[in-house]
């Protein structure tokens, strides 16, 4: 995992802009509103297929950018992450003031553009809040607070960097998705699950420094507060209708969150070595594209072996892995996700993979019931 020669420098404006492209959705959705009508399938068409149909055309980026890039030049790209939030905040409740004094749509239009808003926020607001909230300063770890908080999944921050990052691939993972196990099932499960696995690990973390679940220094608070404020303010705006309104983006971009956390892991497993202990994460604990266009779209969330190797990289600088160091997915995330929607298709694309996969990894386990159905003891 080396850079490769004669490749772009990271560090140059011309290869940071690429990741700008997120921002031509904002008015994208602004005629979307003005127009109404059959213009209301573009907002999440435009955000699962555009990008889709340039991975087929621009094809595979399977260069590593130099890790010794230094710092201040990779300004244009923590800058797309800093600019995005305000640019979230002002399309969803300034579209709101929109629909609900002009009243050029209809209820099911009003419905329809926050549900693709939802898309918008879930693709790009949650994967960049993914991005800050694994940063260093404060300013970065507040704004990823604030657009969890304005889809209304504010835990997600606790349950992502206490749980997740520690345990994925075990079976106190709530998001790793079994083998066989449909989105269907996945998504109610993870709903409930990951907020109580976040509040748990926070209370536990709590607990260790001889506090109480409720001292102020309980990040739920902080969540709490956020999320009604979000709820407030669309209240003041529309009333009941707008509280609806904001619930629905906010349940579209969760939705969309969870599409891509069960294709990241899916039947992947940890080997159990006796005892509650599982080995290290490794790359061949996710799934990775190397998709360009998709990558410029999802921050390089793709090359999510090397996200799980360091956590705190910086998403210009993730390294990509070949298909004999880590699993590739024949697509992108956005063609994963939408396979995943029908439980036929992804057993029949996937299944095989996974068990290529352990045949590849793990020929010594023979007996994979447990991991299947998550028989293993619970990691110490």
């Amino acid at each position: 995992m080396t850079a490769i020669p004669g490749t772009p420098r990271v560090g140059r404006l011309t290869a940071a802009l690429p990741f700008w492209l997120s921002l031509a959705l904002v008015p994208l959705a602004i005629w979307v509103a003005m127009q109404g009508g059959w213009a209301l399938l573009l907002l999440p068409v435009s955000t699962w297929y555009l990008f889709t149909g340039l991975d087929y055309f621009i094809g595979l980026n399977t260069a590593n950018p130099d890790l010794e890039t230094p710092e201040d030049q990779l300004v244009w790209y923590r800058l797309i992450t800093l600019v995005w939030p305000p640019v979230q905040l002002l399309t969803i409740f300034g579209l709101m003031i929109y629909v609900t004094q002009t009243g050029h749509l209809s209820g099911f239009e009003e419905w329809a553009l926050f549900a693709g808003l939802g898309v918008l926020s879930g693709t790009i607001g949650i994967t960049y809040a993914h991005e800050l909230m694994h940063q260093k300063p404060k300013v970065e770890r507040w704004m990823a607070d604030i657009l969890m908080a304005s889809v209304l999944y504010s835990h997600f921050r606790s349950e992502h960097l206490l749980v997740h990052h520690r345990y994925v691939a075990t079976p106190r993972d709530p998001v790793t998705a079994r083998y066989g196990e449909s989105f269907w099932r996945f998504f109610p499960r993870v709903l409930w699950q990951c907020v109580m696995s976040a509040f748990r690990a926070e209370k536990a973390m709590l607990a260790r420094k001889g506090l109480p679940w409720h001292d102020k220094s309980n990040p739920f608070w902080r969540y709490w507060a956020l999320q009604g404020g979000f709820v407030l303010l669309a209240a003041l705006i529309g009333g009941w209708w707008g509280v609806f309104l904001f619930a629905t983006q906010a349940f579209w971009a969760v939705f969309q969150l969870e599409l891509v956390n069960y294709v990241e892991h899916y039947g992947l497993t940890r080997k159990h070595l006796g005892d509650g202990k599982y080995e290290h994460v490794l790359p061949r604990h996710s799934w990775n594209s190397a998709h360009r266009a998709s990558n410029w779209l999802l921050i390089n969330l793709q090359r999510h072996s090397d996200h799980h190797y360091k956590p705190d990289r910086r998403f210009p600088l993730l390294q990509t892995y070949t298909a004999d160091e880590a699993p590739q997915l024949p697509f992108g995330y956005p063609v994963m996700t939408m396979a995943a929607l029908s439980p036929t298709i992804w057993r029949n694309v996937m299944n095989p993979r996974v068990r290529a996969w352990r045949e590849m990894y793990y020929p010594e386990i023979t007996d994979w019931s447990d991991y299947r159905s998550s028989g293993n003891p619970m990691p110490r």
